[in-house]
């Protein structure tokens, strides 16, 4: 958790430093997780498995309660996590 509240510190300051790129960053996020042809919980499962592929311990740290928060189950999520898995090979497992 100490990870998570550093990552979040180190947003609040880059926004100071750069607000211009920050700002864009979240309205490109606000933007994308819209429901449009897909979900937004589709969207958010989509990350959750990205954020395994890539391993982003923060990622998933933010977008698996988004996910919950759109209406996603532990079933669905645990799937996303599994085709992440397959798709980046055994080291997605410590992520999973």
């Amino acid at each position: 958790m100490t990870e998570k509240i550093d990552m979040d510190e180190r947003a609040k300051a880059m926004a100071e430093e750069i607000p211009g790129v920050m700002n864009a960053l979240m309205g490109l996020h606000s933007e994308v997780v819209k429901d449009g042809a897909l979900s937004a919980k589709t969207k958010e499962l989509m990350m959750v498995g990205i954020a395994v592929a890539i391993r982003c311990e923060y990622c998933l740290w933010k977008h698996v309660p988004e996910a919950v928060k759109m209406g996603a189950t532990r079933e669905e999520i645990l799937e996303a996590v599994s085709t992440a898995i397959m798709m980046s090979g055994g080291p997605g497992v410590a992520y999973g």
